[in-house]
């Protein structure tokens, strides 16, 4: 009888992760090993079916409420910046959508990791164009990655098609949504993002944004919630301190 730890008996884990690449490609969500968004932080990356966010689909991040737009966005930039490669990024919003928070601008791209020569920023009337422009972007398949900020109700019609284009194209697309709008329906994860006090310096500086981020939807994964921290020095997410400890950490919605 072969023992445990032979190859015909493989771990858990590993068949845990070959069933969810086999659900995958079921679901038509492209696979390839490194075609992901990962956060650089394993007590979250683990959470998702390829260790990151799968190229090749919709994901969605919410605003918990209207006041935590601007903390919502941050977090979105954040993330869009961790695009694997060089290519550009096209980042499209409507005019109003924002207004109430200001112009995204250089330097605060910057110190969320975006380099501010990657992005192409693409402003529009209305919410109707921004979802237009939004899908023609990923169907040109010029960018590296895709984001939206997307106001309003999106139809279920108007959710297969981004999902659709997403996946033909093979790229990543970030919606950011108000704290109001719908779901979208055809979404890979849906994350749900609040303000939370940020980390500050010996000084009493700021150092880095801080988010209370629930992952409410994850296909072929798992649900969780954190308190995130991201260090603008170094570009990168981590636990604030009240969640070091790795079985706070793990413990989803504990």
């Amino acid at each position: 009888m072969p023992s445990a730890t032979s190859p015909s008996n493989p771990n858990r884990a590993e068949v845990l992760s070959e069933l969810r690449r086999m659900l995958s490609r079921m679901e038509g969500v492209a696979q390839q090993e490194e075609a992901r968004l990962s956060f650089g932080l394993p007590a979250l990356d683990t959470y998702l079916p390829q260790n990151g966010l799968a190229f090749g689909a919709v994901h969605e991040i919410t605003a918990a409420s209207e006041a935590d737009l601007p903390a919502a966005f941050g977090f979105f930039v954040s993330l869009l910046a961790r695009t694997p490669g060089h290519g550009p990024l096209l980042l499209v919003l409507s005019s109003r959508k924002l207004a109430r928070c200001g112009t995204p601008h250089g330097d605060g791209l910057a110190d969320l990791g975006l380099d501010p020569s990657r992005l192409t920023l693409v402003e529009t009337a209305n919410e109707a164009e921004a979802l237009w422009a939004t899908e023609e972007a990923v169907r040109a398949r010029g960018p590296a990655a895709v984001a939206g900020v997307l106001g309003g109700k999106l139809t279920l019609k108007d959710s297969q098609r981004l999902s659709h284009a997403a996946r033909e194209a093979n790229l990543p697309l970030l919606l950011l949504r108000a704290g109001e709008a719908a779901d979208v329906a055809t979404a890979a994860t849906r994350w749900r993002i609040g303000a939370a006090p940020a980390a500050r310096d010996r000084f009493g500086l700021l150092s880095g944004w801080r988010w209370h981020a629930t992952l409410e939807r994850c296909r072929n994964g798992r649900p969780g919630n954190w308190m995130l921290e991201f260090d603008h020095a170094t570009h990168r997410f981590g636990l604030a301190a009240a969640m070091a400890d790795p079985s706070l950490a793990c413990g989803g919605a504990t």
